[in-house]
């Protein structure tokens, strides 16, 4: 096929002909220590079918995707109808939260249904059931994964990547994970998560800034036996080529609806916070994660009106009421996590403990930041907290890097 052949030349220029081994090794030990070149162009493992369609050719396979799963190296194309040109026996699509074109409402009900242009079945899995059953996967072969996280322990993708992994270790699937940059890859910061605390918005003990791939995400929770049971997941994972994990990444299509550019993907492990408050982040606007506000004059000269926007945010926290705050789509993209905004917040509330919703500690993974802020700690002192737990989960994240 003539444009494999360019994409395996184009391969060579780059040196990154190499191909996925298994169990999550597909490029040598060598290259993983160089240095990426800055002027080389970031291919997504989607974007090397040189490496996984050899992987896939001849079996019935299952896909895990969404809007972000595209081939930039092919004006965006996604995945499913790529694989489908090249003669891929693809059974069905696995659809997370947000669904298959990534328009669903956060928390919203994805249904199974048939996919309108590939008449595919489309499974949901943040529906009745967040993991595949034995039925699922009975019919197909192989599972791939191949969704574009954000870094960030709370992003729900994760979550069903682990139910994922699980399904398929114990039905004796392999799975093949599409790797992709991570956007807020560049650092660690935030609370462990701890016992106790386990929901769909955290599911391992890691801090709200993880500093993985998926990739890697998917080998800690093999190693660390974080699977039901301990099973493991035969995985193998398609590597990105020509990044590292301190490239910036500007993100080709939006992860979910309320995420829509790169300044609100680097803001959101800040913001995020307030959805388990009353105070609008700017959902039901059109910079969702970029402002933060409340129905008083107090909170800040900025004002916007939250409302109904199909496909962003059908009812949002403060809905049609005028709120008052502080406008942050001038943030550098160097910005990391803070809890400044959380605590300017909570100061100018005046609501103490009914200032958090039962959520806050979910999304925290911890019942003590809530507890440090009622009790006026300041964020210096809170993060001095975190320090231990930090330093123990980047000596375990170190095992599993696959990128500088």
């Amino acid at each position: 096929m003539k444009h494999l052949k360019i994409i395996l030349l184009a391969a060579i220029l780059f040196g990154n002909l190499t191909h996925c081994q298994s169990k999550g090794v597909s490029d040598s030990e060598s290259q993983k220590t160089e240095a990426v070149q800055a002027d080389a162009t970031i291919l997504p493992a989607a974007d090397r079918p040189e490496a996984y369609l050899p992987l896939i050719a001849g079996k019935r396979v299952a896909l895990a995707v969404n809007q972000t799963s595209v081939l930039t190296s092919r004006d965006n194309q996604h995945l499913v109808d790529f694989l489908l040109q090249e003669g891929v026996n693809v059974k069905k699509v696995f659809v997370p939260e947000h669904g298959f074109r990534g328009d669903a409402d956060a928390g919203e009900i994805v249904q199974n249904e048939i996919d309108k242009k590939t008449g595919l079945s489309l499974v949901s899995l943040y529906g009745a059931s967040k993991k595949p059953s034995k039925e699922a996967l009975s019919d197909v072969d192989v599972v791939i994964f191949d969704i574009q996280d954000v870094g960030i322990r709370f992003y729900t993708y994760i979550s069903t990547l682990h139910y994922l992994m699980e399904a398929c270790a114990e039905q004796g699937k392999p799975l093949l994970v599409m790797d992709r940059p991570n956007p807020n890859g560049d650092y660690i910061d935030g609370p462990i998560l701890q016992p106790g605390y386990t929901s769909f918005v955290g599911m391992h003990p890691i801090p709200i800034v993880h500093g993985l791939t998926v990739g890697e995400l998917a080998k800690m929770i093999n190693g660390e036996g974080w699977l039901e049971k301990g099973v493991k997941a035969n995985l193998t994972v398609v590597e990105v080529a020509n990044w590292h994990h301190h490239m910036p990444y500007a993100l080709p299509v939006k992860p979910s609806p309320n995420l829509p550019n790169d300044v609100a993907i680097r803001l959101y492990p800040s913001l995020c916070f307030f959805e388990g408050t009353d105070v609008s982040l700017g959902r039901g606007t059109h910079y969702p994660f970029q402002v933060y506000g409340y129905p008083d004059p107090s909170f800040g000269e900025f004002t916007f009106t939250p409302v109904s926007i199909p496909g962003m945010s059908k009812n949002p926290p403060q809905q049609d009421k005028l709120c008052y705050g502080k406008d942050l789509r001038n943030e550098p993209l160097t910005h990391r996590f803070t809890l400044k905004h959380l605590l300017d917040a909570y100061g100018k509330s005046g609501k103490k403990e009914k200032f958090f919703t039962s959520f806050f500690d979910k999304l925290a993974g911890t019942d003590q930041l809530r507890k440090d802020i009622l009790a006026g700690k300041t964020e210096a002192e809170i993060k001095k907290s975190w320090q231990a737990g930090l330093a123990s989960y980047q000596a375990t994240r170190q095992k599993y890097l696959i990128y500088p």
